[in-house]
């Protein structure tokens, strides 16, 4: 029986839209595009968050956690997917398989975690705002935030090597933009039913029990809410909370139809769709719905901007030093 990790085995094609060179093209670019400015927003955040002191709080501290996740997950991804796109060689070799499938679970797990995480915080700022800065303090936010980590990763390790070690007997074409644990178990050729259901009671374990203690955790946010008095203050609070709310669904939405619906009930290609969009899209919507629509993030950015652009003039401005001029000589 011929293992995937055998000498004579040369890696998986990953097969994407290859039966439709047209919407490759179409694809390569939007995705492109995407990438940028996903990448560029994140990196923003992480950026204003390190560098201006105002936005050292906990939100701040785990809004830059999940941009650093969300970043490495698109980079882990998208580069891969668009070099298939572009190449006939749809090619990769095995350990970048387990790579790209041990990194991106990793986050994945990593982010359901943290998501719950700012879900708390949320809750403890608007339910216990007296009370907020000694319940959410700093050493508390770093072992949370560690804690996603390690859940993360500890749980993909486990994953990736009770999938990689099944034997494919040289089936190599995965029918999908990367590896994923789901895809990958079609491949197999004994009996996957234990694997299956580790798979479903990992995913009942990092996406029904987040989302539900998200929800309740917003569900007491919108009692507290409903409480002040202030339009304003509330119309603040929904829009803050409002915001978070709309990442979770959508992050969560794509997750749940991906892993826990049976793998009949939908096309491939209306998975590959769906592993775009929670791979890329999500990860281009946490910049804009955190940051446009927060005016203390906006005020920090303005400022960073000005302070570069008052360097970089007052640089270019700088007056020569004054050279000494030499008398002619008699």
């Amino acid at each position: 029986m011929e293992r995937a990790n055998d000498s004579t085995f040369s890696g998986f094609i990953l097969l994407g839209f290859s039966n439709r060179l047209q919407l490759e093209t179409a694809l390569f670019v939007v995705i492109l595009i995407i990438y940028f400015l996903s990448f560029l927003g994140n990196v923003t955040i992480i950026i204003v968050s390190l560098m201006d002191l105002r936005l050292h709080i906990p939100m701040y501290f785990f809004l830059s956690n999940l941009s650093f996740m969300d970043l490495c997950l698109t980079t882990c991804t998208v580069p891969q997917t668009l070099a298939n796109f572009k190449e006939k060689d749809k090619t990769i070799t095995y350990g970048g398989c387990v790579t790209q499938l041990f990194i991106a679970l990793g986050l994945g797990e990593a982010e359901c975690v943290l998501l719950s995480v700012m879900a708390y915080d949320r809750y403890a700022a608007v339910c216990c705002p007296l009370h907020y800065m000694v319940i959410i303090h700093p050493q508390l936010c770093f072992q949370l935030t560690v804690t996603s980590w390690l859940i993360g990763f500890g749980s993909s390790i486990v994953q990736t090597a009770l999938t990689m070690t099944l034997p494919f007997c040289g089936k190599n074409q995965v029918d999908h933009l990367f590896c994923e644990v789901p895809v990958m178990l079609k491949l197999a050729c004994t009996n996957t039913s234990i694997n299956e259901a580790e798979v479903f009671a990992v995913s009942v374990f990092f996406l029904v029990v987040p989302l539900s203690l998200i929800l309740v955790s917003y569900g007491h946010i919108t009692r507290a809410v409903l409480k002040i008095k202030s339009a304003q203050g509330r119309r603040k609070a929904f829009g803050t909370c409002g915001s978070h709310l709309m990442v979770v669904i959508i992050f969560f939405g794509t997750l749940i139809f991906m892993y826990l619906q049976p793998p009949s009930s939908y096309s491939q290609d209306v998975n590959k769709s769906i592993a775009l969009f929670y791979t890329l899209v999500t990860p281009l919507l946490n910049p804009l719905i955190y940051t446009l629509r927060n005016k203390d993030f906006k005020g920090a950015l303005r400022k960073l901007v000005r302070r570069t652009t008052d360097l970089t003039e007052c640089r270019a401005c700088r007056p020569e030093p004054l050279r000494t001029r030499r008398l002619p000589s008699d």
